[in-house]
């Protein structure tokens, strides 16, 4: 349940780590940071697929900086969390509701016991996309806010077609759930030698750093998916595409798209946002997926974003106070 620090990766000083349980049984690692002073707020970070507290470290960092209480955690199956199949570099997931088992733990096992109000949420990707169906499926969220970076709302390409869909389920089908998707491997992408033209970021010293941080520890990796995972993937897309299902969440949100994305859909995510009460969405020119892992242009449009967006306890305490009589 340690976090892994490395000289190029250094964990923020303070971070108090925790196992979680959820209902159904599945342990995680997740871990909190005070900030110095009184915090504004709490932040979770809720990451993608493959990911890992370890990849954000510069990101909490720059939370606390802000003032705010930091929570992070690995989902079932990722990160040091035990992974769900034997071998360990296979990206899996039995249930596309899984995930909401582990935004149950976090909330009540770490955010309800430690961290003070009120509550946002970062969320990247698959975790975003996971949020938003735990918020549309409980009626409600615990969250005042949500920033989503590149959510998981449809996928790009071939991936996204129905094509994609129908062989996966007759891979479901016939018992390969465990497999790898065709194609995969164990290998991540970022312990390849970093190439101007892959799909996550085009900043070439962050992308270095997340390979140094998975080769300082093995155990981090996750490859590519398992046919199984991407099944319920793809249940999780098609629930919040229903109509009425993601008009359910009401909660305030700011969706970041990728300008250069490759990996998800950005016109699902406009399309989405349009759905919803309270959501806008902003699209990041010449960014790709991993928006928060991007060069520093990119990564200052995110931040002046984010702090335009995620207020703190005083502005909302001034917000919410009565007017003054005259």
């Amino acid at each position: 349940m340690e976090l892994v620090d490395t000289p190029a990766n250094p964990c923020p000083p303070g971070a108090n780590i925790v196992g979680l349980r959820a209902r159904d049984g599945a342990l995680l690692r997740a871990a909190y940071w005070r900030p110095a002073g009184f915090p504004r707020g709490t932040v979770a970070l809720v990451q993608g697929r493959s990911e890992f507290i370890e990849k954000y470290f510069e990101v909490i960092g720059e939370l606390l900086a802000r003032g705010y209480f930091v929570v992070a955690f690995d989902w079932r199956g990722q990160g040091l969390s035990p992974r769900l199949l034997p071998h360990p570099a296979k990206g899996h997931l039995r249930h596309s509701a899984d995930y909401r088992h582990d935004l149950d733990a976090l909330v009540e096992q770490v955010l309800g016991p430690d961290a003070p109000k009120p509550w946002f949420a970062l969320a990247h990707s698959m975790g975003a996309a996971a949020l938003f169906d735990h918020a549309a499926a409980s009626g409600g969220s615990p969250f005042a806010r949500v920033v989503a970076t590149a959510p998981m709302l449809g996928l790009h390409g071939f991936a996204g077609s129905d094509y994609a869909r129908a062989l996966t389920g007759a891979f479901m089908a016939v018992g390969l759930s465990r497999m790898f998707i065709p194609g995969g491997h164990g290998q991540m992408l970022h312990e390849r030698v970093f190439q101007q033209d892959n799909i996550l970021t085009t900043d070439p010293a962050r992308f270095a750093r997340t390979g140094r941080v998975v080769a300082a520890r093995p155990a981090l990796r996750i490859g590519d998916p398992t046919v199984g995972w991407l099944h319920c993937a793809y249940q999780l897309m098609e629930r919040l595409a229903q109509p009425g299902f993601g008009e359910r969440i009401r909660l305030p949100v700011l969706m970041l798209a990728a300008g250069d994305e490759r990996l998800v859909s950005t016109p699902a995510v406009e399309n989405f946002s349009r759905r919803l009460k309270n959501a806008c969405c902003v699209v990041l020119r010449g960014a790709r997926h991993e928006i928060m892992m991007e060069r520093e242009e990119v990564r200052g449009q995110f931040w002046a974003a984010f702090d335009a967006f995620v207020p703190g306890e005083p502005f909302l305490q001034a917000a919410e106070a009565p007017a003054a009589k005259p």
